[in-house]
Order: C-alpha cells, then structure tokens, then sequence
C-alpha cells in the first residue's frame, strides 16, 4: 500500500531552519505532484509547497516564499522541504501529500494520499 513517512521536524528558534522529508513507497513516484502542507492547532490545514513529477515547476505559498524551497529526489522517491529563518507562526504539524495527476497544486482536495505528519515547533 502507499506510504508516505514524514521526518525532520522539531523544536527550533526563530531564525533557524529545517529540513522536512517525506518518503514515498507503493506508488511510482516520478509520477506523482508532491507537496507539503500544515495545520496548527484551532485552524485549518493550509497549503505551504508543491512541486511537479519533474520536479521542473514549484509552487510556494506567500507566507513560504523566500525562505521555504520544495525538492524531489527520484532516486530515492523523496520529497524535502527546506525552511529557513523560520518563526513562531510556521509552528504547526507538517504533512506531506501525493497528486497522481502530476500538477504542483496549492488545492489539497486534489491530492490522493497523505501522511501522519511531523510537528515542527518554532520557540521565540
């Protein structure tokens, strides 16, 4: 069945950054859009990154733009998500998504498969 395992989050300090993963399985991977999206506590999920099957086109939500950047790695149906000078606000549960349509999309209803979610928690 399909896998989607998210890892690289945790406590960190405003200013400073992480990297997410998220490693697929059970699904052809160069086929799939990717993308990430969050849900703190009291809101709704919301969408931060995306990227193609290619990996050629990314799209970055305003509030991740400048400072997040999503990568695919294909040989090891991987997906990242690098945030850097991160703040109070990026606090929330990150969740990695799989699109069989293979459009970077900022839509979650689009996506076919999700993860558990890793928490990522920025101190001030």
């Amino acid at each position: 069945q399909v896998q989607l395992v998210e890892s690289g989050g945790g406590l960190v300090q405003a200013g400073g950054s992480l990297r997410l993963s998220c490693a697929a399985s059970g699904l052809t991977f160069r086929l799939y859009g990717m993308g990430w999206f969050r849900q703190a506590p009291g809101k709704e999920r919301e969408f931060v990154a995306a990227i193609n099957r290619s990996g050629t086109n990314t799209y970055l939500a305003d509030t991740a733009k400048g400072r997040f950047t999503i990568s695919r790695d294909g040989t090891k149906n991987t997906v990242y998500l690098q945030m850097n000078s991160l703040k109070p606000e990026d606090t929330a549960v990150y969740y990695c998504a799989a699109d069989r349509s293979g459009s970077e999309s900022r839509n979650s209803f689009e996506y076919d498969y999700w993860g558990q979610g890793t928490q990522v928690t920025v101190s001030s």
